[in-house]
């Protein structure tokens, strides 16, 4: 048994969480306010600081994150001064304990904000590259009607094409974040879909990290 501790959309607050103990930690993106240099390093920082407690971190890029796609050269120096047991996925799998981890910041257009692609084909082809034998699945945006209702709009704004994919692969837990008023859990066809947003609508990092107890086979 493996316990992991889901966050994101932690907006350069990463320092107000209290973190449970877990062995793997995961955040699935935003963890920035607009990807600024000295915000990823403050933020990779405290994720070395934290790798001490985990066994393993996975995390993935979100849209506020712009320096990821912007400057993939500088992000690739940080990253290769993290320790070894952090992991950064972008449309990428790693297998830790024959758990097999798929991470892709890819979203909806929303603004102009980073990893954002058309509604349709471009996506389509993004949740493709979703091995079909994924356990876990993590994304920065929502599938459709998944912890995905916006309170300003009254909308499910997550994306279709991704829960088309989801479906098919049948991961056992997907997590992603960037519906702050969508945190929390819902079920459906035998997948934990896991809105892990620390961030309310309000950009106050009051929700609690997800634990999840994951049965290793």
């Amino acid at each position: 048994m493996k316990k992991i501790v889901l966050i994101s959309d932690t907006h350069t607050m990463h320092e107000d969480i209290i973190l449970p103990k877990g062995d793997i930690l995961i955040h699935a993106g935003d963890f920035t306010g607009r990807g600024h240099k000295y915000e990823v390093s403050d933020f990779f920082g405290w994720l070395e600081r934290q790798s001490k407690d985990f066994e393993h971190i996975i995390f993935i890029a979100g849209n506020h994150d712009l320096s990821f796609e912007a400057k993939p050269d500088w992000i690739s120096i940080l990253l290769s001064e993290l320790p070894d047991n952090i992991y950064y996925l972008e449309d990428q799998e790693i297998v830790i304990d024959g758990i097999k981890f798929y991470g892709s910041p890819w979203q909806p257009e929303f603004h102009n904000w980073a990893f954002n692609l058309p509604r349709g084909t471009e996506l389509v082809e993004k949740w493709k590259l979703i091995p079909d034998d994924t356990d876990i699945l993590i994304t920065h945006g929502p599938p459709k009607y998944m912890c995905d209702f916006t309170l300003r709009d009254q909308l499910n704004v997550g994306c279709k094409d991704l829960l088309d994919r989801v479906d098919i692969v049948k991961p056992k837990i997907h997590v992603f974040g960037h519906i702050h008023e969508g945190y929390g859990i819902t079920s459906a066809n035998g997948i934990d879909f896991i809105n892990a947003s620390i961030c309310t609508v309000g950009y106050r990092p009051i929700n609690d990290p997800i634990i999840i107890e994951y049965k290793l086979n």
